[in-house]
Parts: C-alpha cells; sequence; structure tokens
C-alpha cells in the first residue's frame, strides 16, 4: 500500500473506548482499532470475557486494556470515566457496540424491560457522548461510531424495545454529527444486517430463520463480526474525515431487497 495511503487509517497515538468490546461486532471492531495502532479500552460487564480479549490482543502485539462496565448503569458510567481520567486517557475514538435485546411479544414488555433497554442501547451512548465529545472538540479530532440495527428503520417481531433504542441511536448519530462535527468530530452509525453473536443467539437456534435471513441478504449468507472491521477503521481514521452523520449499511445486501 501506498504510504500516503496507509496514513489515513493509522491510529497510532491514539486512545480507543469500544463498550461491548469483548465479544461480537465489538471485538472484531476493538481488534482492528487496536491492528491500526490505536490503545483499546475495552469496556463490558464480564470480567472474564474481558480479560481473555485483552490477553489475547497481547499475544498479537496490540495495546488494550480492560474495564469493567455496566453501560445500563449511570454510576458504572462514572466510574469508568473517572479511572479514564485518573489514568490520563484521553478517548479520541468512541464506539457504543454494547447492547442488549429482549424479545417478548409487544404486550408483554414490561416497565423494567423498556428501561433496561433504553438504559443499555441508548442512554449509555448518550452519556458517553456528551462526557467524551467536548474534550474530542477541544482537541480538534474525535470519531464515535455507534452500532445500530435494521431495526432502526424496519419492524422485526417481539423486538419492539430493541428496535425504538436502536432508532433513537439512529437519530443521537446525527445529532451528534450537528453539534461536533464543525469541530473534527465526526459521527456515523453502522447498521449490521443479521450477524450471527451472542446477542442473536435466541433467533439464530432456529436454522430455518438463519437460513431465510441469509436468503434475503445479496451475498447469499448472513454476517460475522469481522464483516465490521473495514467500515469500523474507515469511520474511525483521518480516511473518513468527510463521512458524518450516517447511517452505514453492512449487511450483504439485506437492506436493498
Amino acid at each position: 500500500m501506498d504510504a500516503r495511503l496507509a496514513t489515513l487509517f493509522d491510529l497510532a497515538g491514539r486512545t480507543a473506548l469500544v463498550t461491548g468490546g469483548s465479544s461480537g461486532i465489538g471485538r472484531a471492531i476493538a481488534g482492528a482499532l487496536a491492528g491500526a495502532g490505536a490503545h483499546v479500552v475495552l469496556a463490558a460487564r464480564g470480567r472474564d470475557a474481558l480479560d481473555e480479549t485483552a490477553a489475547a490482543f497481547a499475544k498479537r502485539g496490540w495495546a488494550a486494556s480492560a474495564e469493567c462496565v455496566d453501560v445500563a448503569d449511570r454510576a458504572s458510567l462514572a466510574a469508568l470515566l473517572a479511572r479514564l481520567h485518573e489514568a490520563s486517557r484521553h478517548v479520541d475514538v468512541l464506539v457504543n457496540a454494547a447492547g442488549i435485546n429482549l424479545r417478548m411479544p409487544f404486550e408483554e414488555i414490561g416497565d423494567d424491560d423498556w428501561d433496561a433497554t433504553i438504559a443499555a442501547n441508548l442512554a449509555g451512548p448518550f452519556l458517553l457522548t456528551r462526557a467524551l465529545a467536548p474534550a474530542m472538540a477541544a482537541r480538534g479530532w474525535g470519531r464515535i461510531v455507534n452500532i445500530a440495527s435494521q431495526q432502526a428503520v424496519r419492524a422485526f417481531g417481539n423486538s419492539g424495545a430493541y428496535g425504538a433504542s436502536k432508532g433513537g441511536l439512529v437519530s443521537l448519530t446525527r445529532s451528534t454529527a450537528e453539534r461536533w462535527s464543525a469541530h473534527g468530530v465526526t459521527c456515523n452509525a453502522i447498521v449490521p444486517g443479521f450477524v450471527l453473536t451472542p446477542l442473536t443467539a435466541q433467533a439464530a437456534a432456529d436454522p430455518a430463520r438463519v437460513a431465510a435471513m441469509a436468503s434475503r441478504t445479496m451475498i447469499g449468507r448472513n454476517g460475522v463480526p469481522d464483516d465490521f472491521r473495514g467500515t469500523a477503521l474507515l469511520l474511525a481514521s483521518d480516511a473518513g474525515a468527510a463521512i458524518t452523520g450516517q447511517a452505514i449499511f453492512v449487511d450483504g445486501g439485506f437492506s436493498a431487497t
């Protein structure tokens, strides 16, 4: 690769905070950013998965640290931000990949189910963005990448709260971009198709459904976490400096059929 092109994707000296970074799409994106030279802060609820991911990254020579956090808990988020401040970790790239999907018929969605979904999938990204974007802007450079869902634009059964939260996340993406892009801070959403991850385990347990979803794509298969590495690196680097406020579909053509 031409050296001038390579520098567009170089994240050496940058710090990236990836929520949900110990599994699924979040882990794949974290690996891409670490491989491009960023120090990646892996943030998730499970200590064992975090430690395993950090160790796997270290074996590849990638810089990473692990932070236990529940993005649905405001006190937990505040504690994470305090620890980053104490460690002088100035976050340059924020990837909001953590989320939950409580699947049930609409009429069975309880108040607690709704509150938990909105807290994890929408309020958490908002709170982290509100906390970190001003400092990014003051430094004149920042990247925010939100992981949305097809359910931001179309309805799926038994996912009323999840769909509402992801629709809100796409709107938050545009609002964030409008506020901060003039200061060098871009914000975009990546919209997956049906991806085989722990988050989709319940749906993936039905082979007929998995096959039906794959048949709706143009590439003939469902997504895998590694499909998101390239797009995330583009949006998180200088290569994506002019891309902001967008919802980019990485779904094998699922949304075009």
